[in-house]
C-alpha cells in the first residue's frame, strides 16, 4: 500500500548557491562595467538602461540565494508536507502555510527544480521554487515530485 502523505524536510543547498554566484557576479559586473564605460564614453541613456539591468540581476540573485539556496529569510520555507487535498510549508519565521486552494505543481524539464504555487487559507497565492540540492536524499526528492503530480 503506497504511502499517503508526504515529509520533506529541507536543508542548505551550498552547492547551488556557488553556482548561482558563479552566475549573477560576473552578470553584474559585466553590467555595471560596460555601463560605466558607456556613461564616459558613449550615449548615457544605454548606460541607465544597463545600471537598471544590474540592480534587477543582483536583487534577483540575492533573492534566490538567500530564499531559496541558504533559506536564511522568513518566508523560506524549511519543510514540505503533502498528501492528496493539501500542501503544508514550514516557513523559518515559525509558520506553517496551507496550500489548499489551486495548488499548481510546475516541474522542470531536466529535472533539477521544481514550483509550487496555490493559495493558502487567508486567500493569499504564495509560489515557492525547490530545488533538488536541498533535499537530503535524491530518492526522497523524486519521490516527493512522483507524488506531487497530482497537482500537475
Amino acid at each position: 500500500m503506497a504511502k499517503k502523505d508526504r515529509h520533506c524536510e529541507l536543508i542548505k543547498d551550498k552547492t547551488g548557491m556557488w553556482w548561482d554566484v558563479a552566475l549573477y557576479v560576473p552578470t553584474v559586473v559585466f553590467l555595471l562595467s560596460i555601463a560605466f564605460k558607456m556613461w564616459y564614453t558613449a550615449d548615457k541613456n544605454w548606460s541607465y538602461l544597463l545600471v537598471f539591468m544590474a540592480t534587477f540581476f543582483f536583487f534577483v540573485g540575492v533573492n534566490r540565494i538567500l530564499t531559496t539556496r541558504l533559506m536564511l529569510l522568513p518566508q523560506s520555507p524549511l519543510s514540505i508536507d503533502a498528501n492528496k487535498e493539501r500542501v503544508v510549508l514550514g516557513l523559518r519565521n515559525g509558520e506553517a502555510v496551507e496550500l489548499v486552494k489551486n495548488v499548481r505543481y510546475f516541474p522542470d524539464f531536466t529535472g533539477k527544480s521544481f514550483a509550487l504555487t496555490g493559495f493558502d487559507l487567508a486567500g493569499k497565492k504564495r509560489q515557492h521554487v525547490f530545488h533538488k540540492g536541498q533535499f537530503p536524499d535524491e530518492s526522497e526528492y523524486k519521490d516527493l515530485r512522483e507524488f506531487l503530480r497530482i497537482y500537475a
